[in-house]
């Protein structure tokens, strides 16, 4: 592939650049020993080496770098926005640059899953990269300098921090969802790829007895991007996992496997790991809702995972919106400097 300029060719490798596209890369021969794969951690500092400085005056910040509209720009997150203007299709960036954010993005998910993510930016924004904005964070070549790396769009922000920030899970609260049909979508949510997670969640409210879903079960949710730590000590909603049977136990640790799943196996560690130092799954309730149960079929689309320092926020009506905020303790200096709003149509 022709660069138009062959200096860019100091930070690409001919494997990486070779048959690449936004979309899917080539597959591996059998015959083939497969290349080693780089990590997440690795594109970003590709791509921050390649850029211009007219580019860094627009998405590179500094580590601390606030807005008066989203506070500490850094550890903002919502359902339906652009971290920075320019989609990550458009002229602003060389086609070399948009296949490392790509590769980017691959780095930080499942690879089971990417079939799945792609389905969703197809339904929900036209496909990879179209209304999709990034920013980077503090020097990802310096040593020893913290950084992170921040991809946004609809119905999905994630993160690459390369553990500048050890106490919390996914650099920092991320958010995930789908449309897959409309708006409103029907109480199957058919072609959801996130649906299933909701299904596990209920058929584990399936096992519960009377007293049990009495507990589980309340009116309203509270508003989705409501996702600050409450520590500790706080009194949760629903029911308490550490209260359930053996078997119900078991469902539940099936319900978070499903939960973590679509993300790489470094963060997914983290969580459980963040998760452990805050006592566990034990430590946490599970609440669902029922307000805006879709074809009133009590299948509850609505429901919330919540421990001190552990949410995962799965709101379904009239689509799916997942919101995760976890860390090791609710006392990381993260959490005092998180927003996670407006709250915007999407």
């Amino acid at each position: 592939m022709k660069t138009e300029n062959s200096n860019r060719r100091d930070f690409l490798t001919k494997a990486t650049i070779a048959g690449a596209s936004l979309a899917t890369l080539p597959l591996i021969s059998a015959k083939t020993a497969p290349t080693p794969r780089k990590s997440a951690e690795n594109y970003v500092k590709l791509l921050h080496k390649s850029l211009t400085d007219t580019q860094r005056k627009v998405i590179c910040f500094p580590w601390a770098h606030k807005d008066s509209k989203n506070g500490l720009l850094r550890t903002h997150v919502s359902n339906n926005w652009r971290i920075t203007n320019q989609p990550l299709t458009s002229k602003f960036y060389t086609k070399e640059q948009q296949v490392l954010i790509r590769k980017v993005w691959e780095g930080l998910v499942n690879p089971d899953w990417i079939e799945r993510f792609d389905k969703q930016f197809k339904d929900d924004m036209g496909g990879f990269g179209k209304k999709q904005g990034i920013a980077i964070f503090g020097n990802p070549n310096k040593e020893g300098e913290k950084y992170e790396f921040v991809l946004t769009g609809r119905h999905g922000t994630v993160r690459c921090d390369g553990d500048s920030e050890d106490h919390v899970a996914f650099g920092g609260p991320i958010v995930y969802g789908h449309a897959a049909s409309g708006y409103y979508e029907k109480p199957a949510h058919p072609n959801n790829v996130f649906w299933h997670q909701a299904v596990a969640a209920n058929n584990l409210f399936k096992m519960l007895d009377g007293e049990q879903r009495r507990q589980a079960l309340r009116t309203e949710a509270p508003a989705e991007n409501k996702i600050a730590f409450r520590g500790k000590g706080a009194s949760f909603e629903g029911i308490a996992i550490d209260s359930l049977s053996k078997d119900q136990k078991e469902h539940a640790q099936g319900v978070l496997r499903a939960l973590i799943e679509p993300y790489r196996q470094k963060d997914r560690d983290e969580t459980l790991t963040a998760l452990k130092k805050q006592g566990g799954l034990d430590a946490c309730h599970l609440t669902f809702y029922k307000k805006d149960d879709l074809g009133d079929d009590g299948i509850w689309d609505n429901w919330r995972l919540e421990g001190p320092s552990f949410i995962w926020h799965y709101r379904g009506a009239p689509h799916v919106h997942v919101w995760i905020n976890v860390a090791d303790s609710a006392n990381v200096e993260l959490n005092s400097q998180n927003r996670s709003g407006p709250l915007r149509k999407g």
